[in-house]
């Protein structure tokens, strides 16, 4: 069976899931993907606004639908 893709980068699943775990890394990870995908200003609040509630939110997210959170499209 084919490894499945997740949001950091196109790592697999389960390394994204442990760069998700640490909070520095998943902040780091998340905004760095947010400006390869061309969303500047997702990126910066991402910067800005990464700790906390939103570190808890993409961690649930990444363990039940593989992918970060999505607010802002741009």
């Amino acid at each position: 069976m084919a490894a499945s893709k997740s949001d950091y980068f196109g790592l697999s699943y389960i390394v994204s899931l442990i760069l998700a775990i640490i909070p520095v890394t998943s902040w780091i990870c998340g905004a760095v993907t947010r400006f390869q995908e061309g969303k500047i200003v997702a990126g910066l609040l991402r910067l800005l606004l990464g700790w906390g509630i939103i570190w808890l939110i993409d961690l649930i997210l990444m363990i039940v639908s593989k992918h970060i959170m999505r607010i802002i499209p741009v």
